[in-house]
């Protein structure tokens, strides 16, 4: 894939190490030796001061919100000076901000925040901001930009928009194709902007059609539903974008109650049960749409650089970024031991 090598010059797992970039950087040319020398220290796997990293995360009721949870704990581990001090995780914003104002009265060196309602939660995250405490905000973003440091977290839109590139790929050559979609929680900006992103790409396709649509809820149970509803309204089509790989479960099932396998299907999220069954072959299933819970680790890693007053490996800034998007990926059987690893269950 050309995004590859964009994908991996970022953080988490994949991040280039300083001393690459530095080596990298050598050479007889005196203004490449200067640039080196100037890039200031960077973060990498190297011990530096203590840190405490105050965690606040989500209740972990969804595949992907615990994954999000493990992905920082196991990323703090890996790190012998850092301290994660993380909190029982709560999709109850009274509650949450709550653990936030203890982690903070703790006077932890930088949180880490994954706020159940980024609005509700802009106030605590200025407060912290304001006790000098710098605030890493994981995906759900908080309502002002001085309520974090840090921005880190999935592109909702290039989901949608990459899901919609690929089935319009597939369907490219074939008249009047059918696609339907099964949307996750509709009152959710996050919904909004997967379904837009899948509307844009499908305009590059004018032989493809949005015929029907249904908003689930991010569980088995309603996937299974409305992915019921839509077979029995649709006789016949010949794409599914599915938003979400929990509900996907459930849709799955549906699928093989009702006998059809006329369309091919794209998930997303990217749960280790669609990569398995990407692999497999043997469904409907041909893909999914990557919304990666390693953003919670890349955050460990940005929260920790913020604490000891680093760069990221990588980059010539002296200062992490403001802001960091990861990046959608289309999981298929043809890359799919890339991915394998990073699925969640």
């Amino acid at each position: 894939m050309p995004e590859t090598s964009r994908r991996r010059l970022l953080f988490g797992t994949a991040a280039v190490s300083a001393g690459a970039l530095l080596t990298a950087c050598t050479s007889n040319d005196p203004k490449t030796e200067e640039t080196a020398k100037n890039t200031g220290p960077a973060a990498d796997d190297k011990p530096g001061k203590p840190v405490t990293i105050g965690f606040a995360g989500p209740q972990a009721d969804h595949g992907w919100l615990n994954a999000i949870n493990e992905n920082a704990k196991s990323r703090a581990a890996k790190y012998s000076e850092v301290t994660l001090e993380s909190t029982e995780g709560s999709n109850d914003t009274a509650a949450q901000i709550g653990q936030v104002k203890t982690l903070i009265n703790k006077k932890v060196d930088v949180l880490v925040i994954l706020p159940a309602d980024g609005k509700a939660l802009t106030q605590v995250g200025l407060e912290a901001m304001r006790a000098g405490i710098p605030v890493v905000n994981l995906d759900r973003i908080f309502a002002s930009p001085q309520a974090y440091r840090c921005w880190v977290g999935g592109d909702n839109y290039g989901m949608g928009l990459n899901a919609g590139t690929y089935i319009g790929e597939q369907l490219k050559d074939k008249a009047d194709a059918k696609v339907v979609e099964l949307a996750g929680i509709d009152n959710l900006e996050l919904t909004k902007q997967r379904s837009q992103g899948f509307a844009d790409a499908l305009k590059n396709y004018p032989n493809i059609k949005l015929v029907a649509r249904q908003a689930a809820d991010f569980t088995v149970e309603s996937g299974q539903a409305k992915m019921a509803q839509l077979l029995q309204a649709q006789k016949k089509f010949d794409a599914l974008w599915n938003h979400d790989d929990d509900q996907g479960v459930g849709a799955l099932r549906a699928i093989q109650q009702a006998g059809r396998d006329e369309f091919l299907m794209v998930g997303g999220a990217g749960a280790k049960s669609a990569m398995d069954a990407i692999k497999a072959g043997d469904s409907v299933l041909k893909a999914t749409v990557l919304y990666p819970p390693t953003m919670a680790a890349s955050a460990i890693d940005l929260a920790r650089a913020l604490a000891q007053g680093k760069g990221v490996g990588g980059l010539a800034e002296l200062e992490i970024p403001t802001s960091l998007t990861l990046y959608s990926a289309v999981v298929t059987k043809e890359n799919i031991d890339q991915y394998l690893p990073t699925g969640f269950s």
